[in-house]
């Protein structure tokens, strides 16, 4: 009987390698989910789901506890839905510094304000697709997987600081969008 996720992953790295299927079964509804609003198409989503766990199964003797599980895995998945993404090359909004720098704390603190029905939460969700990948996957992560500033940082390989400036740059980048839309 296993006591933990640590005896599990100590077994399968020990070479009984069909326990894996637990990892996968215990993690699959939760990567998916990150993955699809990475890459947007429940297809691609797919793809990069069965990716994610081959690259995770081929590369577990290199997990080494210093972080959770599933925090090593999310590193996994975005890095795959970032790759898939990069190979698609889509055209993403590009938004001039200078409009940026416009825009208000207090205005890109207000989204929460401006979606109030199911017509502006559609905006907002288009909004979120015409971002780069890389802004959505921290947008994802802090927002839908509501992982922390540090385990965010963990898994993108950004320091804290750069976190915060990041995920407040993109609430004013979708503040543009948003309100761009309504104009």
């Amino acid at each position: 009987m296993l006591h933990s996720e640590r005896d599990l992953i100590t077994r399968i790295k020990d070479g009984d390698t069909r326990l894996f299927s637990v990892l996968v079964d215990e993690y699959s509804v939760a990567v998916y989910s990150l993955v699809v609003r990475i890459v947007g198409r429940k297809e691609d989503a797919e793809e990069v789901t069965q990716d994610v766990f081959l690259k995770a199964f081929e590369s577990l003797h290199t997990f080494n506890f210093r972080s959770s599980f599933s925090t090593w895995l999310y590193r996994i998945a975005c890095n795959c839905a970032l790759s898939k993404m990069r190979r698609k090359r889509q055209c993403y909004c590009e938004i001039d510094e200078s409009r940026l720098q416009a825009v208000s704390d207090s205005q890109a603190d207000s989204l929460e304000d401006m979606i109030e029905n199911q017509q502006q939460i559609e905006k907002l969700l288009q909004a979120i697709g015409r971002l780069s990948a890389e802004d959505r996957v921290l947008l994802m992560l802090y927002y839908y997987e509501e992982c922390s500033i540090a385990e965010c940082a963990m898994v993108t390989s950004l320091s804290e600081n750069l976190v915060k400036v990041r995920l407040h740059r993109i609430r004013k980048k979708l503040y543009i969008l948003l309100t761009d839309e309504t104009k």
